[in-house]
């Protein structure tokens, strides 16, 4: 399933506000804030182009990294997505800020 996701799918939901499922199986509300291509990582033959999504939290929290579940319009639940955290870097560090590499 995850083969399947294309950047596009993503688009719709830049500034939108989702619930992350965290591996603990809490809900996490976040912010899609970004979406880049990244064509330098595109393997010969592969169909998709690589991309990542960055976003953060709406509250505080202690995750770190995981294996989540968000769910995506066209193509629903999506799970074993693996999170990352990444650091706050000068922006508010009372959030988490987080990013998924689809390669």
């Amino acid at each position: 399933m995850l083969q399947e996701v294309h950047s596009h799918h993503f688009q719709p939901l830049l500034g939108q506000t989702r619930n992350l499922t965290l591996p603990d199986g809490s809900r996490l509300p976040v912010r899609i804030e970004s979406l880049e291509q990244t064509p330098r990582a595109k393997m010969p033959n592969a169909q998709r182009m690589p991309f990542s999504v960055e976003f953060n939290s709406l509250e505080t929290t202690e995750f770190v990294d995981g294996l989540c579940t968000l769910e995506v319009p066209g193509l629903g639940r999506l799970e074993g997505l693996f999170v990352s955290r990444i650091p706050p870097m000068g922006r508010d560090p009372t959030v988490g800020y987080f990013y998924i590499a689809f390669n």
